[in-house]
Protein backbone atom coordinates (compact mmCIF):
# COMPACT_ATOMS: atom_id res chain seq x y z
CA UNK A 1 0.00 0.00 0.00
CA UNK A 2 1.49 3.34 -1.07
CA UNK A 3 0.50 6.82 0.01
CA UNK A 4 1.27 8.71 -3.21
CA UNK A 5 1.82 12.46 -2.96
CA UNK A 6 4.30 12.63 -5.81
CA UNK A 7 2.61 15.63 -7.41
CA UNK A 8 3.32 17.90 -4.43
CA UNK A 9 6.15 20.47 -4.80
CA UNK A 10 8.37 18.56 -2.37
CA UNK A 11 7.55 15.12 -3.66
CA UNK A 12 8.07 11.94 -1.72
CA UNK A 13 6.34 8.62 -1.40
CA UNK A 14 6.22 5.94 1.24
CA UNK A 15 5.09 2.35 1.15
CA UNK A 16 3.49 0.27 3.85
CA UNK A 17 5.72 -2.63 4.89
CA UNK A 18 2.59 -4.75 5.42
CA UNK A 19 0.85 -5.89 8.61
CA UNK A 20 3.81 -7.79 10.10
CA UNK A 21 6.58 -5.90 11.88
CA UNK A 22 8.87 -8.83 12.62
CA UNK A 23 8.87 -12.60 12.99
CA UNK A 24 11.03 -14.24 15.64
CA UNK A 25 10.66 -18.01 15.40
CA UNK A 26 7.01 -18.83 16.12
CA UNK A 27 6.38 -15.28 17.40
CA UNK A 28 4.85 -12.76 15.02
CA UNK A 29 4.73 -9.10 15.99
CA UNK A 30 2.14 -7.12 14.02
CA UNK A 31 1.98 -3.37 13.56
CA UNK A 32 -1.67 -3.33 14.62
CA UNK A 33 -0.93 -4.90 18.00
CA UNK A 34 2.14 -2.74 18.55
CA UNK A 35 0.17 0.43 17.86
CA UNK A 36 -2.63 -0.57 20.25
CA UNK A 37 -0.12 -1.40 22.98
CA UNK A 38 1.68 1.90 22.39
CA UNK A 39 -1.58 3.84 22.55
CA UNK A 40 -2.51 2.16 25.86
CA UNK A 41 0.87 2.89 27.47
CA UNK A 42 0.89 6.52 26.36
CA UNK A 43 -2.74 6.91 27.37
CA UNK A 44 -2.22 5.60 30.89
CA UNK A 45 0.80 7.88 31.44
CA UNK A 46 -1.05 10.91 30.11
CA UNK A 47 -4.16 10.23 32.20
CA UNK A 48 -2.08 9.88 35.34
CA UNK A 49 -0.35 13.19 34.61
CA UNK A 50 -3.67 14.94 34.04
CA UNK A 51 -5.04 13.40 37.24
CA UNK A 52 -2.24 15.01 39.24
CA UNK A 53 -3.09 18.38 37.72
CA UNK A 54 -6.70 17.99 38.88
CA UNK A 55 -5.63 16.83 42.33
CA UNK A 56 -6.92 13.29 41.70
CA UNK A 57 -5.02 10.20 42.84
CA UNK A 58 -3.16 9.03 39.69
CA UNK A 59 -3.22 5.42 40.90
CA UNK A 60 -6.96 5.45 40.23
CA UNK A 61 -6.22 5.94 36.54
CA UNK A 62 -3.70 3.12 36.58
CA UNK A 63 -6.30 0.78 38.06
CA UNK A 64 -9.00 2.08 35.72
CA UNK A 65 -6.83 1.37 32.65
CA UNK A 66 -6.98 -2.36 33.35
CA UNK A 67 -10.76 -2.20 33.55
CA UNK A 68 -10.92 -0.19 30.33
CA UNK A 69 -8.78 -2.66 28.38
CA UNK A 70 -10.83 -5.60 29.67
CA UNK A 71 -14.08 -3.82 28.81
CA UNK A 72 -13.16 -2.03 25.59
CA UNK A 73 -11.20 -4.47 23.43
CA UNK A 74 -13.59 -7.46 23.62
CA UNK A 75 -16.56 -5.11 23.12
CA UNK A 76 -14.86 -3.49 20.11
CA UNK A 77 -14.36 -6.91 18.53
CA UNK A 78 -17.85 -8.16 19.40
CA UNK A 79 -19.41 -5.03 17.91
CA UNK A 80 -17.52 -5.54 14.64
CA UNK A 81 -18.22 -9.26 14.43
CA UNK A 82 -21.95 -8.82 15.03
CA UNK A 83 -22.29 -6.44 12.10
CA UNK A 84 -20.13 -8.69 9.90
CA UNK A 85 -21.73 -11.91 11.09
CA UNK A 86 -22.48 -13.19 7.59
CA UNK A 87 -18.73 -13.35 6.97
CA UNK A 88 -17.66 -14.68 10.38
CA UNK A 89 -20.37 -17.33 10.41
CA UNK A 90 -18.51 -18.91 7.50
CA UNK A 91 -15.14 -18.67 9.28
CA UNK A 92 -15.81 -18.79 13.05
CA UNK A 93 -12.12 -19.45 13.79
CA UNK A 94 -11.46 -15.85 12.67
CA UNK A 95 -13.69 -14.35 15.35
CA UNK A 96 -10.81 -14.12 17.83
CA UNK A 97 -8.21 -13.05 15.24
CA UNK A 98 -8.19 -9.46 16.49
CA UNK A 99 -4.54 -9.05 15.40
CA UNK A 100 -5.73 -9.09 11.79
CA UNK A 101 -7.83 -5.96 12.37
CA UNK A 102 -11.56 -5.62 12.62
CA UNK A 103 -12.38 -3.73 15.79
CA UNK A 104 -14.91 -0.92 16.07
CA UNK A 105 -14.15 2.16 18.17
CA UNK A 106 -17.83 2.65 18.94
CA UNK A 107 -17.91 -0.83 20.47
CA UNK A 108 -14.80 0.06 22.48
CA UNK A 109 -16.44 3.23 23.77
CA UNK A 110 -19.55 1.32 24.85
CA UNK A 111 -17.52 -1.40 26.58
CA UNK A 112 -15.15 1.10 28.17
CA UNK A 113 -18.02 3.24 29.44
CA UNK A 114 -19.68 0.26 31.12
CA UNK A 115 -16.37 -0.75 32.70
CA UNK A 116 -15.74 2.82 33.92
CA UNK A 117 -19.22 3.11 35.43
CA UNK A 118 -18.74 -0.12 37.38
CA UNK A 119 -15.26 0.96 38.47
CA UNK A 120 -16.49 4.37 39.65
CA UNK A 121 -19.32 2.74 41.59
CA UNK A 122 -17.00 0.28 43.32
CA UNK A 123 -14.38 2.93 44.12
CA UNK A 124 -17.03 5.52 45.04
CA UNK A 125 -15.45 8.18 42.84
CA UNK A 126 -16.93 10.52 40.23
CA UNK A 127 -17.47 8.83 36.87
CA UNK A 128 -17.45 12.25 35.19
CA UNK A 129 -14.09 13.14 36.68
CA UNK A 130 -12.61 9.86 35.46
CA UNK A 131 -14.16 10.32 32.02
CA UNK A 132 -12.64 13.79 31.71
CA UNK A 133 -9.19 12.48 32.59
CA UNK A 134 -9.45 9.63 30.08
CA UNK A 135 -10.92 11.64 27.17
CA UNK A 136 -7.63 13.19 25.91
CA UNK A 137 -5.87 9.82 26.12
CA UNK A 138 -8.75 8.14 24.31
CA UNK A 139 -8.71 10.46 21.31
CA UNK A 140 -4.89 10.35 21.14
CA UNK A 141 -5.04 6.56 21.22
CA UNK A 142 -7.54 6.62 18.36
CA UNK A 143 -5.18 8.84 16.34
CA UNK A 144 -2.36 6.36 16.87
CA UNK A 145 -4.48 3.28 16.33
CA UNK A 146 -5.78 4.46 12.96
CA UNK A 147 -2.33 3.81 11.51
CA UNK A 148 -2.96 0.14 12.09
CA UNK A 149 -5.46 0.42 9.24
CA UNK A 150 -2.66 1.68 7.00
CA UNK A 151 -0.50 -1.36 7.65
CA UNK A 152 -3.49 -3.70 7.25
CA UNK A 153 -4.66 -2.06 3.99
CA UNK A 154 -8.13 -1.35 5.39
CA UNK A 155 -10.44 1.53 6.30
CA UNK A 156 -9.67 3.45 3.12
CA UNK A 157 -12.15 5.50 1.16
CA UNK A 158 -13.57 5.76 -2.33
CA UNK A 159 -11.39 6.13 -5.46
CA UNK A 160 -9.66 9.48 -5.90
CA UNK A 161 -6.92 11.21 -7.87
CA UNK A 162 -6.07 13.77 -5.19
CA UNK A 163 -2.34 14.41 -4.65
CA UNK A 164 -2.40 12.48 -1.35
CA UNK A 165 -4.14 9.48 -2.91
CA UNK A 166 -3.48 6.05 -1.42
CA UNK A 167 -2.41 3.10 -3.56
CA UNK A 168 -4.21 -0.14 -2.70
CA UNK A 169 -2.93 -3.44 -4.00
CA UNK A 170 -5.41 -5.51 -6.08
CA UNK A 171 -6.04 -8.15 -3.40
CA UNK A 172 -7.31 -5.49 -0.97
CA UNK A 173 -9.58 -3.59 -3.35
CA UNK A 174 -13.35 -3.76 -2.73
CA UNK A 175 -15.61 -5.73 -5.02
CA UNK A 176 -16.61 -3.60 -7.98
CA UNK A 177 -13.61 -1.28 -7.60
CA UNK A 178 -10.92 -3.68 -8.76
CA UNK A 179 -9.91 -1.43 -11.67
CA UNK A 180 -9.16 1.55 -9.43
CA UNK A 181 -5.67 1.89 -7.95
CA UNK A 182 -5.92 4.98 -5.73
CA UNK A 183 -8.30 5.70 -2.88
CA UNK A 184 -8.95 8.29 -0.16
CA UNK A 185 -6.67 7.63 2.87
CA UNK A 186 -9.56 7.95 5.32
CA UNK A 187 -7.47 6.42 8.10
CA UNK A 188 -5.20 9.46 7.72
CA UNK A 189 -8.10 11.91 7.68
CA UNK A 190 -9.42 10.49 10.92
CA UNK A 191 -6.00 10.36 12.55
CA UNK A 192 -5.42 14.05 11.78
CA UNK A 193 -8.94 14.99 12.92
CA UNK A 194 -8.39 13.12 16.18
CA UNK A 195 -5.12 14.96 16.77
CA UNK A 196 -6.98 18.27 16.40
CA UNK A 197 -9.60 17.13 18.89
CA UNK A 198 -6.78 16.06 21.23
CA UNK A 199 -5.24 19.54 21.01
CA UNK A 200 -8.65 21.09 21.75
CA UNK A 201 -9.18 18.90 24.81
CA UNK A 202 -5.72 19.63 26.21
CA UNK A 203 -6.26 23.35 25.68
CA UNK A 204 -9.54 23.22 27.58
CA UNK A 205 -8.02 21.06 30.30
CA UNK A 206 -5.09 23.35 31.05
CA UNK A 207 -7.19 26.50 30.83
CA UNK A 208 -9.55 24.88 33.33
CA UNK A 209 -6.93 23.83 35.88
CA UNK A 210 -5.17 27.21 35.59
CA UNK A 211 -8.42 29.02 36.40
CA UNK A 212 -8.48 30.86 33.06
CA UNK A 213 -11.71 29.13 32.05
CA UNK A 214 -14.78 28.13 34.06
CA UNK A 215 -14.97 24.44 33.29
CA UNK A 216 -17.45 21.96 34.68
CA UNK A 217 -16.41 18.43 35.53
CA UNK A 218 -17.71 16.35 32.62
CA UNK A 219 -17.03 19.02 29.97
CA UNK A 220 -14.08 17.26 28.35
CA UNK A 221 -15.86 13.97 27.77
CA UNK A 222 -18.85 15.77 26.24
CA UNK A 223 -16.62 17.88 23.98
CA UNK A 224 -14.81 14.68 22.98
CA UNK A 225 -18.07 12.95 22.15
CA UNK A 226 -19.31 15.88 20.06
CA UNK A 227 -16.09 16.76 18.23
CA UNK A 228 -15.03 13.19 17.46
CA UNK A 229 -18.50 12.32 16.22
CA UNK A 230 -18.57 15.31 13.84
CA UNK A 231 -15.35 14.18 12.18
CA UNK A 232 -16.30 10.52 12.10
CA UNK A 233 -19.66 11.32 10.50
CA UNK A 234 -18.21 13.01 7.41
CA UNK A 235 -15.16 10.72 7.09
CA UNK A 236 -17.34 7.63 7.28
CA UNK A 237 -19.22 8.86 4.24
CA UNK A 238 -16.05 8.40 2.17
CA UNK A 239 -15.31 4.84 3.25
CA UNK A 240 -15.95 1.72 1.20
CA UNK A 241 -16.01 -0.77 4.09
CA UNK A 242 -18.55 0.73 6.48
CA UNK A 243 -20.51 -1.55 8.78
CA UNK A 244 -24.06 -1.46 7.45
CA UNK A 245 -27.57 -2.03 8.75
CA UNK A 246 -29.66 -2.15 5.62
CA UNK A 247 -28.98 1.10 3.71
CA UNK A 248 -27.56 2.88 6.78
CA UNK A 249 -23.90 3.28 7.70
CA UNK A 250 -23.85 2.28 11.36
CA UNK A 251 -20.96 4.58 12.25
CA UNK A 252 -22.81 7.58 10.85
CA UNK A 253 -25.97 6.74 12.80
CA UNK A 254 -23.97 6.31 16.01
CA UNK A 255 -21.97 9.47 15.30
CA UNK A 256 -25.14 11.49 14.84
CA UNK A 257 -26.38 10.14 18.16
CA UNK A 258 -23.01 11.06 19.70
CA UNK A 259 -23.27 14.65 18.46
CA UNK A 260 -26.77 15.06 19.90
CA UNK A 261 -25.80 13.40 23.20
CA UNK A 262 -22.65 15.52 23.52
CA UNK A 263 -24.48 18.77 22.89
CA UNK A 264 -27.27 17.77 25.27
CA UNK A 265 -24.65 16.90 27.89
CA UNK A 266 -22.96 20.29 27.56
CA UNK A 267 -26.33 22.02 27.88
CA UNK A 268 -27.07 19.96 31.01
CA UNK A 269 -23.71 20.84 32.53
CA UNK A 270 -23.98 24.58 32.02
CA UNK A 271 -27.71 25.30 32.10
CA UNK A 272 -28.92 22.99 34.87
CA UNK A 273 -29.61 24.62 38.23
CA UNK A 274 -27.50 22.10 40.12
CA UNK A 275 -24.87 20.91 37.63
CA UNK A 276 -21.67 19.03 38.34
CA UNK A 277 -19.03 21.11 40.18
CA UNK A 278 -16.44 23.34 38.58
CA UNK A 279 -12.98 22.00 37.91
CA UNK A 280 -10.74 23.02 40.82
CA UNK A 281 -7.69 25.00 39.72
CA UNK A 282 -4.50 23.02 40.24
CA UNK A 283 -2.19 23.92 43.08
CA UNK A 284 0.82 22.69 41.07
Amino acid sequence: MVLDISSLPLAFQFTSPGPILVRIGPLTVRWYGLLIATAVLIGVSLSQYLAKRRNVNPELLSDLSIWLVIGAIPAARLYYVLFEWAEYAQRPEKIIAIWEGGIAIHGAIIGGTIAALIFAKLKQVSFWQLADLVAPSLILGQAIGRWGNFFNSEAFGSPTNLPWKLYISPEHRPSGLENFEYFHPTFLYESLWNLMVFALLLNLFFRGVSGKLRLKVGTLIMVYLTAYSVGRFWIEGLRTDSLMLGPLRIAQVVSLAGILLGLAGLAWLYLRKRPLPDVVASSN
